[in-house]
């Protein structure tokens, strides 16, 4: 669906400039405090800052009122199509290869923003700085699913990940189009972005931050979007290292398969050699399938 794009600033190419991208979707109560303290910002480090807000096809009013603030680049989409849509449309329209998202909730300070831009550009030299959110206030289910998410995501890349899907990051747009085709349209970008970014050995910066209370009604589905950020890491590690996943199911089958034929010859009249033979043949089915994985996946790569 084509974008609609209102009120652009000048078009004036830097040769070193940072593109805010915030994507909105019916957020009338807090958007405008968002936008004024991105302004307020800009205004303190200098012009080569551009502020790019994504309407996702709010309709509670959110568009109506972003119409009336200047010196934004305003993209709307005709309808609701996704955070990580609302982003990657954000990203397109940017002019310069650093980015900011953030949300338009609040829960986010732009103070924290320098802060970011100076660990992404430090001696370092990393691809993408996120915000850990350190002191934030989930309910309790939602810290059970983040803590299952987060040392799953932890185990499968072999890294410990302080904050997986923070919202507020910086990142370079050059090596974000990289995994462009990858990363999907809903709340489960931010994740994906991470988990690509680190298991493809790019250097990834987590810094501590604020986090505030939200302005209106939370979005997120505990147990849907839990669900399907479990199924997401699962599938994104399975894309880049797939040996992550299929050989401990191998070595699963493989234990089950020993487990069973000793079990049944000590402890039973009859021993389960055919369950153990299947068990075992198991095994190595899945570690064939993993291996053959990694090898397209290494040889994609060369």
């Amino acid at each position: 669906m084509p974008e609609n794009i209102v009120k652009p600033i000048e078009n004036k190419e830097f040769s070193n400039g940072v593109s805010i991208i915030i994507p909105v979707y019916n957020e009338r109560e807090g958007i405008s405090q968002v936008i004024e303290s991105m302004q307020s910002l800009r205004e303190k480090h200098g012009s080569r800052w551009e502020i790019i807000v994504v309407d996702d096809g709010s309709t509670d009013g959110t568009s109506d009122m972003l119409k009336n603030i200047q010196d934004v680049v305003l993209v709307q989409h005709s309808l609701n199509r996704g955070y990580g849509a609302a982003i990657k449309t954000g990203i397109k329209h940017a002019k310069y290869d650093t980015i900011i998202i953030s949300d338009a909730d609040g829960t986010y300070s732009a103070n924290d923003i320098p802060k970011l831009l100076s660990a992404l550009d430090g001696l370092s030299k990393c691809e993408m700085v996120v915000g850990n959110r350190e002191n934030s206030n989930f309910l309790s289910a939602r810290r059970l699913a983040k803590w299952i998410i987060t040392r799953l995501a932890n185990y499968l890349t072999g890294i410990k990940i302080p904050d997986l899907n923070s919202g507020l990051r910086v990142m370079k747009k050059a090596t974000v189009m990289k995994f462009f085709h990858l990363l999907p349209d809903g709340f489960s970008f931010t994740t994906t972005i991470t988990l690509a970014m680190l298991t493809n050995d790019y250097d990834v910066e987590f810094v501590p931050i604020e986090y505030k209370m939200r302005s209106g009604k939370s979005k997120i589905r505990p147990i849907r979007d839990t669900l399907n950020f479990i199924q997401l890491v699962i599938r994104t590690v399975l894309y880049f290292d797939p040996l992550k996943v299929f050989l401990p199911i191998s070595i699963f089958f493989f234990i089950s398969s020993l487990a069973v034929f000793i079990f049944t010859y000590l402890f039973t009249p009859r021993v389960m050699d055919i369950t153990a033979v299947i068990l075992f043949i198991s095994g190595v089915q899945m570690l064939a399938i993993g291996m053959i994985a990694d090898l397209i996946d290494k040889r994609g790569r060369l």
